[in-house]
């Protein structure tokens, strides 16, 4: 125990250090300019909550047993079945019962999930760590926009070029990384990232620059849009209602369902296939791979292009979604996200994935709606402070559930998925 209380210790000094400037000091504006202001009880706060965590994590580990290899229990894996039909039932059924705020929340929500199921055939089925995959979501939101500016090309028309031109700079980014692996494809993979960005930036010829492009055309519906005017060839004059706002969110809303429920068939009938098995080996052990006579780089090379295919799908719905696009909407933020919530869903885990963009993304949007709900009915400043300063401790809050989860479940969320290909038992059929 005294261990444990030193280590504790240790760890909260090291805290204090750390978020004294961080969390203990903020600048607000005052009558000659900004102050300095201290903010004592917040350190308190963060530093008692990491003495305690690194103390229960400690007695928690002198506890436990060894772990064992053993697979998932039946009613585990009975509750993981029974979790992806309720979620998409519950996807479906959404903006029928939910007001404009929810609907927008779940599009952002499942824009994420697809991202992570595209990063996730790079990462978690590959093996390749790609810090850079905000590139690819970049290089589809201005394929469409400039198309549609340039050639009057409609969303659906540009949907399948945004994905073809993303994944055709996927393959780009595969050659030269094909020698690279660990931190070093990391580090490729974060610079190509970059150069993207600053390429978005300074050709201001075709990207507009900083400024963005602006006016992107939003989808229709066999040709009906859904314009405010409620005239001819609109949805709703074509129905005879009354046009409103909503028409179009809850439009949007099914569009990128129905792109995330495609990438989760395709990567899920993919990995299924030798290509799917050939990523799998490659993960595990590239050299033995090798060694077995798999074809290393076609197996690199068409894992970038697939992962940044649908990253070129979801930039494409993100550029027609907001009708506005800018370099400062793909930093590297973004990729850090995306990558936060494959590694806390499981690596390789569609349902650990969505499970992840749900909590990580929707948790801390629904969680700042409830604060600033709390400081209107109770009249709370600090449930309004915390509402408001949130947003800015959000990559903060990514790096704690990292870490929370990388110490209880090291392999993520859900950490176990049925395996492409089995052996049969001895004396069994094939």
């Amino acid at each position: 125990m005294k261990h444990a209380l030193r280590d504790a210790g240790l760890s909260a000094l090291i805290a204090l250090g750390l978020f004294t400037p961080l969390i203990g000091l903020v600048t607000e504006s005052g009558d000659h300019g900004l102050e300095l202001r201290a903010r004592p009880i917040a350190v308190v706060v963060v530093v008692s909550l990491v003495f305690l965590g690194r103390l229960l994590m400690l007695t928690r580990a002198a506890r436990i047993a060894v772990p064992t290899l053993a697979g998932p229990s039946p009613a585990m894996l009975r509750a993981g079945r029974a979790v992806a039909p309720m979620l998409l039932v519950f996807a479906v059924l959404l903006p029928f019962g939910g007001s404009r705020y929810y609907v927008d929340l779940a599009t952002l929500v499942l824009t994420y999930i697809m991202l992570g199921w595209g990063l996730n055939v790079v990462v978690g089925l590959a093996g390749l760590l790609d810090l850079g995959y905000v590139a690819f979501y970049a290089v589809g939101a201005y394929s469409y926009a400039l198309i549609a500016e340039h050639f009057s090309l409609g969303f659906w028309t540009c949907l399948p070029l945004a994905g073809i031109l993303a994944a055709f700079w996927g393959v780009l980014l595969g050659f030269p990384v094909l020698r690279l692996r660990g931190d070093y494809l990391a580090i490729v993979t974060l610079a190509f990232g970059e150069i993207i960005r600053i390429v978005l930036i300074n050709w201001v010829s075709l990207t507009h620059g900083p400024n963005g492009i602006t006016g992107i055309p939003r989808p229709t519906l066999f040709g009906l849009a859904f314009s405010m005017d409620g005239g001819e060839g609109t949805f709703a004059g074509f129905f005879n209602i009354e046009p409103e706002t909503i028409q179009r969110v809850i439009f949007l809303y099914y569009v990128i369902l129905g792109l995330a429920l495609l990438t989760n068939w395709f990567t899920l009938r993919l990995r299924r296939t030798p290509l799917g098995r050939a990523w799998e080996a490659l993960r595990e052990d590239e050299t033995a791979c090798r060694s077995l006579g798999i074809n290393v780089t076609n197996t690199k090379l068409t894992a970038f292009a697939i992962g940044a295919m649908f990253g070129g799908f979801a930039g494409a719905f993100f550029a027609t979604r907001q009708a506005f696009i800018s370099p400062e909407s793909f930093t590297f933020i973004e990729s850090a996200t995306v990558l936060a919530i494959v590694v806390l869903g499981g690596l390789g885990s569609q349902l650990g994935v969505a499970l992840a963009a749900i909590i990580m993304v929707g948790g801390l949007e629904l969680l700042r709606s409830f604060l600033s709900f709390l400081a209107d009915q109770m009249g709370s400043e600090l449930f309004a402070g915390i509402a408001n300063e949130l947003p800015l401790y959000r990559m903060l809050v990514f790096g704690v559930a990292l870490v929370v989860v990388m110490v209880l479940r090291p392999r993520g969320m859900v950490s176990t998925r049925t395996p492409t290909a089995t052996l049969a038992p001895l004396g069994g059929s094939a």
